[in-house]
């Protein structure tokens, strides 16, 4: 079949119409089709963008993760290579032997719980890549479910691609991608989710590579870029995305750890990295991988996959079978006459095939290589480039959250309603309060209040999921360098207040006129911005903790713990005068919340009025309730309890920005001390066992 459609292929048939096209555009452009994907080599073209892409060398690489207290465990050892620009370089392997650690680690990503040591280069020099040089696209497709295909790709290009393009072009880049990724029949369909339905999961993978794209980055790491796809669909994204360099002439270095590449995709290689155990089998052209594994005794049967062929003879996880089909190829290749084949571990393969590789002429071919690689400084092409200006920024991502909010049932709608009918029991419970005082009465009134500004905004932790989803997003986004943390801040901010206000006016009115509250619209007005305030407080306080705890049912918890001790420490369930002193007076009755809520609205009902006492002869006003009955502070009006509430908000927000961008510089220098920690204690173990083998030499504590 595959000589067959060679043949009727008009293009690879000498003979054919199209031999005429064939000879002239060999000729214009002195690649032969048919070759130009394979770069067999390091001749011709690729010397050129040697010079104008980016060249990755990584050398003698070791990274470690924490296991227990003391432990730790190896997940790559001494791992080098090169990726040049124009080639394709595939890292694979079977599951868990470190494809996507290599790839987080040249890309600068790894975990702070990991220890790296080795030497990584950019174009010859140590230095972390710029802004729009390299994007990664990860195994996870973070995605707003809401949005469409369209919308998420457009409004990605509005907030990637510099603001000297116009709005125009930046549409025009954006349905150029999506048509390389085939997806322009998705356009309108939105990405879904959780009780939405929606694209494919293939199609969110191609969703995810159309973002990373849209920069025309020079270096492009693809975290198992064709899970989730079928046979024919991984092959066209893996030929788009290695022919992008011929479209845009970009001179793009790809790097991508992929599972299981189909014989098709196998070809678009140039190079391949071959994983086990956090070893190198195999580092060269992909071509050359069966060759290595059949002079090693391993040769590719007829008519089989190459990637499946080196994936199942390193793969030791099912080792029992795997044994009889290594003896069973051992007894093909080596002579029949010796009677039976012998059985060979998989582990015993592994280590023939790195032994082997290690003492190869290929190897030491790398290591040159490596070695002219950093000596080059081409760092032209690592210099950052602008994304979108802080006020577009701002002004999009506003948009877009308004628009996910206004989308997502869960993120205010269903509150509403909930808010709605919370309201009516509220108001319908104590329906017209009189207005004689009575100890009793005075309670009941004051907790109504109590729960409204307590209880009523203790629902907004229904909306963390959303919140966790929106981090999510960002974290993405983020780490690419699509936006500034500050914009992200503003705008999520700027698009919950409309809701955060529908969400206070339409219960609030509910619950403040029926029960025969103080009448007067200013009286009303300030209930509400109370309402709303709490409200506000409440979700900038589970966006700090969906910042620190990802985990939304975690994070429900740690909300609601949180929640529960500041309503204490209120001064309602305890008079202010009666905490205890060390914890819930100093310092919890000051950083709650609640306090200046519940005084604002005491403040705001009991100001001005007169109530009967119980011989019916005389009055006591309000403010003496307020001061005998709840202690609270009459010093200063109820505007500065307002003002306090909404300065906690800012104050909220602040903090959860500072978290962020305290977690971004931190974590570099976490893994940075790490690794030379990791370093120190491998040198240590070199230098007490002088003697050993290369294969015990080095050994990561």
């Amino acid at each position: 079949m595959a000589k067959n459609h060679i043949q009727n292929d008009p293009f690879q048939n000498q003979n054919g119409p199209f031999c005429v096209y064939r000879t002239l555009i060999e000729a214009c452009s002195d690649i032969p089709i048919g070759r130009e994907r394979r770069g067999e080599g390091n001749s011709g073209w690729s010397n050129e963008r040697e010079e104008m892409g980016i060249c990755l060398t990584w050398k003698d690489v070791w990274v470690t993760a924490s296991v227990g207290k003391n432990g730790s465990k190896s997940i790559l050892e001494g791992l080098t290579g090169y990726a040049k620009p124009g080639q394709l370089l595939a890292i694979m392997g079977p599951s868990g032997c470190g494809k996507s650690t290599l790839l987080d680690a040249l890309a600068g990503r790894l975990s702070s719980n990991t220890r790296q040591t080795g030497e990584i280069l950019i174009n010859g020099k140590k230095q972390a890549l710029a802004y729009g040089t390299s994007a990664y696209v990860t195994q996870d497709e973070t995605l707003l479910a809401t949005l469409t295909v369209g919308e998420t790709v457009h409004y990605s290009a509005q907030l990637q691609l510099p603001d000297t393009m116009s709005k125009k072009e930046k549409k025009e880049r954006a349905d150029f991608t999506i048509r390389e990724m085939g997806l322009q029949d998705a356009i309108n369909t939105r990405i879904g989710g959780w009780g939405v339905k929606g694209i494919s999961g293939g199609q969110k993978r191609r969703v995810s590579i159309c973002i990373e794209i849209l920069t025309r980055p020079g270096l492009l790491f693809l975290d198992e870029p064709t899970s989730g796809l079928d046979s024919a669909a991984s092959y066209y994204v893996m030929s788009g995305i290695a022919s992008l360099d011929k479209k845009d002439d970009m001179h793009r270095t790809v790097i991508a750890s992929i599972h299981q590449p189909s014989t098709e995709v196998f070809q678009l290689f140039h190079n391949l990295c071959l994983l086990s155990s956090g070893r190198t089998v195999y580092f060269g052209p992909a071509s050359a991988a069966t060759e290595f594994f059949a002079s090693n005794g391993f040769p590719c049967p007829t008519l089989m996959n190459p990637s499946d062929h080196l994936l199942k003879t390193i793969n030791k996880d099912f080792d029992q079978k795997h044994m009889f089909e290594i003896a069973f190829l051992f007894y093909q290749v080596n002579e029949l006459n010796s009677g039976g084949a012998e059985t060979i571990p998989t582990e015993e393969v592994i280590r023939i095939l790195v032994n082997s590789y290690k003492s190869s002429e290929m190897n030491q071919e790398i290591q040159k290589e490596v070695e002219v690689l950093s000596e080059k400084d081409t760092t032209a092409t690592n210099t950052k480039r602008k994304h979108a200006g802080f006020l577009n920024q701002c002004f999009l991502l506003t948009k877009r959250s308004s628009i996910n909010m206004y989308r997502d049932l869960g993120y205010y709608w269903l509150r509403l309603a909930i808010y709605v009918a919370l309201a009516i029991s509220l108001a319908t419970t104590f329906y017209d309060l009189d207005k004689n005082y009575q100890s009793i009465q005075v309670i009941v009134e004051s907790s109504f209040l109590m729960f409204v500004s307590s209880f009523m905004t203790f629902m907004t932790i229904g909306g963390f999921p959303s919140f966790v989803e929106d981090m999510k997003v960002f974290e993405r986004e983020r780490l690419n360098g699509h936006y500034s943390v500050t914009a992200f801040v503003i705008g999520n901010t700027l698009s919950a207040i409309p809701y955060l206000m529908l969400v206070s006016i339409v219960p609030g009115a509910i619950a403040y006129y029926l029960p025969g509250l103080q009448k007067g619209f200013e009286h009303f007005v300030y209930f509400i911005c109370v309402l709303f305030s709490c409200l506000m407080l409440v979700e900038s306080l589970m966006m700090i903790v969906a910042s620190i705890v990802p985990n939304f049912l975690m994070g429900i918890i740690t909300g609601a713990g949180i929640q529960g001790i500041m309503m204490l420490g209120g001064g309602f369930f305890r008079l202010p005068k009666d905490l205890p002193g060390p914890f819930w007076r100093y310092p919890m009755f000051y950083v709650a919340f609640h306090r200046y809520a519940y005084q604002g609205m005491f403040k705001n009902e009991f100001e001005g009025l007169r109530f009967t006492t119980k011989d019916g002869g005389s009055y006591i006003t309000g403010e003496k309730i307020l001061r005998d009955t709840w202690q609270v502070n009459m010093s200063y009006s109820k505007w500065v309890d307002l003002g306090i509430l909404l300065g906690m908000i800012i104050l909220y927000r602040v903090i959860f920005l500072v978290n962020i961008k305290t977690t971004e510089k931190l974590k570099p220098i976490i893994v940075s001390f790490m690794s030379s920690s990791g370093a120190t204690k491998r040198k240590m173990q070199i230098m007490q066992n002088p003697n050993a083998t290369p294969l015990q030499q080095v050994q990561v504590v």
